[in-house]
């Protein structure tokens, strides 16, 4: 299964999570808004399971971080649907 992890922690914390997350060698595979105020980081990753997913995110802020789940939709379920007006 695939998940997006966000992981957002304070201006503060913002070099001791990138370090941490260096240290896990987990830095190439996250993306990064703190250059633009947004102290957050994306990882896409395959996970059994979303608490598995959470270990890529530094405990220091595990407890603020989430994972969700992604899927995909097939054309054809999408050519079934009707949009309410």
């Amino acid at each position: 299964m695939r998940f997006l992890v966000e992981s957002p922690h304070t201006a503060h914390e913002c070099k001791l999570v990138v370090k941490l997350v260096q240290s896990m060698g987990y830095l190439n595979n996250f993306d990064w808004g703190c250059r633009e105020g947004v102290h957050t980081g994306w990882v896409v990753i395959e996970a059994e399971n979303a608490a598995q997913a959470l270990g890529v995110v530094p405990a220091l802020i595990r407890n603020k971080a989430r994972a969700v789940k992604l899927s995909k939709f097939e054309s054809e379920t999408v050519d079934k649907w009707e949009i309410d007006e």
